[in-house]
């Protein structure tokens, strides 16, 4: 296992930034957290633009839908269509319980979806089971 994991945090919401921050901080796992607040920021680091140049590749994406200037579903179209970026997984980590945002989200090629609980307890519960299944379960290539 690699000593520390990189994460890509993509929400707007300051209060859920910082509880996934708490939970992630929390899990067994050592990550090294990069936040965008919304979607445009969260490309230039992707795509390693202007500030981001020494911007290290994340191993997962937990990326919120309803952001402003561009939106989540607009992130993962992107991310998609670019051959560099298309391998890193990203898991939908939003308020949005509309299936059809589930589905669509999955159509654009998310690894995941997950639906931001209201209890404390359960949100810490789920963002550490997306690390386990994703820095400790699978097996991915050696280039991300």
């Amino acid at each position: 296992m690699r000593d520390t994991f990189i994460v890509l945090l993509v929400d707007d919401e300051p209060g859920d930034v910082e509880l996934t921050k708490l939970a992630i901080a929390e899990s067994p796992f050592r990550c090294e957290i990069m936040v965008a607040e919304n979607g445009m920021d969260a490309m230039a680091l992707l795509r390693k633009e202007g500030d981001h140049a020494q911007a290290r590749t994340p191993d997962l994406v937990l990326l919120d839908l309803n952001m402003p200037k561009m939106n989540g579903k607009e992130v993962l179209r992107h991310m998609k269509a670019d051959p560099v970026l298309a391998p890193i997984p990203v898991v939908v980590l939003t308020t949005s319980d509309v299936e059809r945002d589930v589905v669509a989200t999955y159509g654009l090629g998310a690894a995941g979806y997950i639906t931001k609980p209201v209890d404390l307890e359960d949100l810490f519960k789920a963002i550490h089971a997306v690390e386990d299944y994703w820095f400790n379960v699978v097996r991915r290539p050696q280039t991300l």
